[in-house]
């Protein structure tokens, strides 16, 4: 069943208006009719109905809640990814799969070895079109949430964020010993509370040895992931499936 994302104020008692280029997608792409059941969540909230079409128009798309429905798609961890900037197109196939995989929030960081340079202008631009992608992904992959893409950070700000964090994995190439299981074995979760975790990844030319020194001074866990060499685009997408295995199925 198809899936939409609304915020609370689209919600008034039993009725919801879906807006936007969801009402082209409903109307042209679906070609769904009055009384067609679709599938809208409140991103404020996670709630989830079932809803009928009452009334469709140009811009709007009227619905009536049939039923609330329970759902447990999100992880009981929350991970978040910190990104070293690569190339665009690298930084989106990240966003779109960290997305589907559970990632709970994305931040583009500004690292030493980073190739691309943007303006604040461009910025703007690019955090736009990266939160339209995991909006996408939300919907593709059935999220009760659509994850934030925060405002790029500098290596500063992202030590500053560390101490949020329950623990901070930082995948390095030249770390030969500590490994991803170790660390993950090593972790206790708490069942009252939600643990953070948070994912640092170098971007395409890696992280720089002051880099490291300062993430270990912040208390972060230097992780190495095999003897091979991964992609700046692959590492989040392997990190969050074994820490999802490890942590959130049983």
């Amino acid at each position: 069943m198809p899936k939409f994302f609304v915020t609370t104020n689209q919600i008034e008692g039993k009725k919801i208006s879906i807006q936007n280029e969801d009402v082209n997608h409903i109307k042209n792409v679906l070609r769904a009719k009055i009384d067609d059941t679709i599938e809208i969540c409140d991103s404020i909230t996670s709630k989830n109905y079932i809803c009928k079409i009452e009334q469709i128009e140009d811009k709007q798309i009227y619905c009536h809640i049939v039923e609330e429905i329970a759902s447990n798609v999100e992880p009981h961890i929350q991970v978040s990814i910190f990104q070293g900037l690569p190339k665009a197109d690298k930084m989106e196939l990240v966003i779109q799969k960290s997305v589907e995989l559970g990632a709970y929030d994305i931040t583009p960081v500004e690292m030493k070895r980073c190739v691309v340079k943007l303006n604040d202008k461009d910025k703007i631009k690019k955090i736009q079109r990266w939160q339209k992608i995991s909006e996408g992904a939300a919907k593709q992959s059935g999220r009760d949430r659509i994850p934030t893409i925060n405002p790029i950070i500098n290596i500063h700000t992202l030590c500053e964020n560390m101490k949020q964090y329950d623990l901070v994995l930082v995948a390095y190439e030249n770390e030969k010993v500590n490994t991803l299981k170790q660390e993950l074995k090593n972790t206790k979760q708490d069942k009252n509370k939600q643990m953070k975790i948070a994912i640092v990844i170098g971007p395409e030319g890696g992280i720089d040895k002051e880099e490291i020194a300062k993430f270990e001074e912040h208390h972060a866990k230097i992780i190495t992931l095999g003897n091979r060499i991964l992609r700046t685009e692959t590492v989040a997408l392997n990190m969050l499936s074994m820490i999802m295995y490890e942590l959130e199925m049983d």
